[in-house]
Formats: C-alpha cells, structure tokens, sequence
C-alpha cells in the first residue's frame, strides 16, 4: 500500500499559476532540456509546503532513447524534478542566496510510471533547513497515483 500523501491537497486548486516556467528560469539555473519544472500551483511558508508540476510532452529529451516504443520518464528525471523544486522553494520563497547544488538523495520509491501527455506533479514540505544545507521530501503524482517518493538534499554551493 503507498504512503499518505505529504500533505492534504483537497481544496488546493492545482491549475492556478503562482509562478510560471519564465519565473522559475529567473530563480532556478536549469534550462533547455534540463528544465524540469513547468509551473508552481501553491506554496505554504508558514508549513514550508509547495506544489509544482512538469508537463511531459513528446519532445523530451529521453523519449527516443529510454524504452524506444514505451517511452517513460526516467527516474532520475523526476528526482531532478524534485530537485528543481526544492530548489525554487529555498531560493525565491526560503531566500537562501547563491547556488545551490545537489547534495543527495534518500529513501527513494518508484511506484508508477509517467509517459508523454501527462502532469506530473510534485508535492513537496522542506524537512530540514540549516544555515547553509536543506532537505526536503518530495512526492509524485499523475492524476490520483502516487507516482513516487523521495527525499532529496541541496546545499548552498
């Protein structure tokens, strides 16, 4: 049986944008292709809480080659997700300054895939924040399927 989900999600309305891709490019060092994250829906600073999504279309960079006629999203593709929010959350709404490089990755699970045509979106609450390190847990979701659950680590760099 999968975990509850982070955090209640009824009544957050998961299509209004606080912050658009061009926001997110303003903050978040990823672009072209390793962009990914698309959009964030709502952010809770008191509980240090955040939603977000990436939309997977049929250009992605991994669909001719991860699983040529299945193509599904690479794990590490969504924990770069998971990643790029926790990210986003320290720097604009946290206010951590600088870079922030990826630290590390724990406690992973991959539950469910994602193809082309979907909304992946990522839930996530910071778990810990220090002077200069955070960690966050971050989980996936395609519609009402836990996609996956991580919990991953950023540091100022």
């Amino acid at each position: 049986m999968p975990p509850a989900l982070i955090f209640d999600i009824a009544g957050i309305d998961l299509n209004k944008v606080e912050f658009d891709k061009d926001d997110i490019l303003k903050v978040n060092p990823q672009s072209f292709e390793m962009s990914q994250l698309d959009a964030i829906v709502w952010h809770d600073l008191e509980k240090m809480q955040i939603i977000g999504y990436k939309d997977v279309t049929d250009d992605e960079f991994w669909i001719r080659g991860h699983i040529p006629g299945r193509p599904i999203m690479p794990g590490v593709i969504m924990v770069e997700a998971a990643a790029q929010i926790s990210s986003f959350y320290m720097k604009q709404l946290y206010g951590f300054k600088g870079f922030i490089g990826f630290a590390g990755i724990e406690k992973s699970k991959f539950r469910e895939t994602v193809v082309p045509g979907e909304r992946l979106y990522l839930i996530g609450c910071m778990v810990k924040i220090r002077s200069r390190q955070f960690s966050a847990r971050i989980q996936g979701l395609v519609g009402d399927r836990l996609i996956f659950d991580t919990i991953v680590a950023g540091m100022k760099v």
